[in-house]
């Protein structure tokens, strides 16, 4: 399954901005910043994370509802096992 274009550079900038997050993390920790402040900034690059993912699902997804072949059909299945996995 190939994904739209549009979806795939926004995903990529996502996760470029989570890079840069983990980055700054790495460096409040090594600094001695206040845990409260770090574990801020790792729920927030999890949360991140996991609107990455659920956009190419959701991408993934709406090409399988659209596609009535049997490959549709198993697109569909690892789609949903790929979702469970994120929830």
């Amino acid at each position: 399954m190939e994904l739209n274009e549009d979806v795939l550079t926004d995903v990529v900038k996502r996760l470029r901005r989570v890079q840069g997050q983990v980055g700054g993390i790495v460096q409040m920790i090594e600094s001695g910043r206040d845990c409260k402040d770090v574990i801020t900034q790792l729920a927030a690059v999890s949360r991140a994370l996991d609107r990455a993912g659920f956009k190419l699902i959701a991408s993934g997804l709406e090409q399988c509802v659209s596609d009535d072949s049997e490959k549709g059909a198993a697109d569909r299945a690892q789609l949903e096992k790929l979702f469970l996995a994120l929830a």
